[in-house]
């Protein structure tokens, strides 16, 4: 099986390119709590998880760390310095055992300049992040604790198995991460969550927190934006 049959970004490559390109790679194996890459390392290669998952960390100016988020399985990290050749904005650390491809700067801009279904790949990619980025820049800026931690609840759940309208964050998330996601102290993410809890919002459940209403937290999401404009 060719080498980048594993990575779904490079679908259209001829597998002749695929071999080719692949020599230029290095795969490696981090364990569960491993730095892969460090604020302004230097370093400007793109990696591809195969397996296993990564949380990347961003770093304000006055040493602050947020949780930007988690990457699992077939997504990538690192292009920005690929392509710009600037110092790492931000930490990634090995959550679990993880398998990467790790490709230099000059290979991963081979494959773009050279594939344009590929490059277009890249920008979409890329224009998501940016419009995520900008959705919680715009969030931590008009909407208080509450509402930011709604927010981000609703951004990691997913639907619950076999109960219609309710979600479920599966394993359940630490407070110290939600409260490193949306900037705040643990001790208020304890209070939100259990202020959740006595209004019938959410629960703990077996293995995960459930959102019983979704759609309300949606709701008053909106409303809270509707009157800071």
């Amino acid at each position: 099986m060719p080498l980048f049959a594993k990575i779904p970004f490079f679908e259209g490559l001829t597998p002749g390119e695929a071999e080719s390109f692949a020599r230029g790679c290095v795969w490696k194996r981090f364990d569960q709590g491993e730095l892969v890459v460090d604020f302004e390392d230097c370093s400007t290669d793109v990696y591809f998880i195969v397996s296993g998952e990564v949380r990347v960390l961003m770093r304000g100016a006055g040493g602050k760390e947020m949780i930007f988020g988690d990457l699992g399985p077939d997504q990538f990290f690192g292009e920005m310095a690929a392509i710009d050749g600037l110092k790492r904005s931000a930490n990634v650390t090995a959550l679990t055992k993880v398998e990467a491809c790790i490709m230099p700067a000059s290979v991963f801009k081979s494959i773009i300049f050279s594939s344009p279904a590929i490059c277009e790949r890249l920008l979409t990619l890329m224009t998501t992040r940016l419009r995520a980025s900008n959705a919680r820049l715009f969030e931590r800026s008009v909407l208080d604790l509450r509402h930011r931690l709604y927010a981000e609840l609703l951004r990691l759940a997913h639907p619950r198995h076999g109960v219609e309208g309710q979600s479920i964050i599966s394993p359940p998330p630490l407070q110290q991460d939600l409260a490193a996601r949306i900037g705040c102290r643990r001790e208020q993410i304890s209070r939100e969550i259990h202020a959740m809890i006595e209004e019938g919002l959410a629960e703990k459940a077996k293995g995960g927190l459930v959102i019983l209403h979704p759609k309300q937290l949606e709701s008053r999401i909106s409303a809270s934006l509707a009157e800071a404009d």
